[in-house]
């Protein structure tokens, strides 16, 4: 779930990260870049991670119709991780 988080954090943070990147290189070489357009920076990063949710729903894995096992301890004290079997 963190993972998760974290990458649709970046989506977020994307157009920011790209806008003040060219804002800092645009000063540098003489240029003043202007206002920084926070409405559209946050409406594209929005885009973003709802672009990113959709995908998701096409690109995960469907789990219907099958019933899930959940972890356990084998007898040697290592752990299995859940998962989902057919039935």
């Amino acid at each position: 779930m963190l993972r998760i988080l974290v990458l649709r954090g970046a989506l977020m943070a994307l157009p920011f990260v790209v806008w003040f990147a060219w804002q800092g290189w645009a000063r540098r070489h003489g240029r003043e870049p202007g206002a920084t357009p926070y409405a559209w920076l946050v409406g594209v990063g929005a885009v973003l991670v709802g672009l990113s949710l959709l995908l998701s729903v096409f690109f995960h894995p469907d789990n219907r119709g099958q019933a899930y096992v959940p972890g356990e301890m084998s007898a040697d004290g290592k752990v299995v991780p859940g998962r989902y079997e057919a039935p």
